[in-house]
């Protein structure tokens, strides 16, 4: 049981994905050819055959908008897939955390109240999964400043989900 949870995107943010993404851009659904692509919804990779789409998204932005921070610079968008049509959201026991495997590398992003960065770190994943993010997030939360936690793929900078202090 992993001691952070794992939030998708929101789902009354895919609504707004799905007509026209954090760019500005139109959603332009297709059909997965292979197994895979992270999808941010249900924080599950994709079947061949499902219907998704690639969309910019911006977390920060998002998370001020409820909170009344002020990111700034910080206030990033990229992209993420997500499903075309409305999905049951993450499975609850599907264990462990998402888009994780041994040897991948994620940054472990930190903010404050305001939305601004205060830290972070690159997390190797080690063998023991879970243990390996149970450590990293850990640490961010152990500096009281941090109030939420961004966990992006390294190779492609994409956002891969959010951890919020409890």
């Amino acid at each position: 049981m992993t001691t952070y949870t794992a939030r998708p995107i929101g789902p009354g943010t895919l609504p707004e994905l799905r007509t026209a993404d954090d760019a500005g851009r139109p959603c332009v659904p297709y059909t997965a050819t292979e197994s895979g692509a992270p999808l941010r919804c249900c924080l599950r990779g994709a079947e061949a055959g499902e219907r998704i789409a690639l969309v910019s998204y911006a977390p920060l932005r998002r998370w001020a908008a409820r909170t009344g921070a002020r990111p700034g610079a910080y206030d990033e968008q990229g992209p993420v897939f997500i499903h075309a049509e409305e999905c049951e959201g993450p499975a609850g026991d599907r264990g462990g955390y998402p888009f994780s495997r041994a040897g991948a590398l994620r940054t472990v992003r930190r903010y404050d109240a305001e939305g601004a960065i205060v830290g972070g770190r690159l997390l190797e994943i080690p063998d023991d999964e879970e243990r390996g993010f149970d450590e990293a997030l850990s640490e961010a939360f152990a500096d009281p400043e941090v109030m939420l936690v961004h966990v992006r793929a390294v190779e492609y900078g994409c956002y891969h989900f959010e951890v919020r202090r409890d």
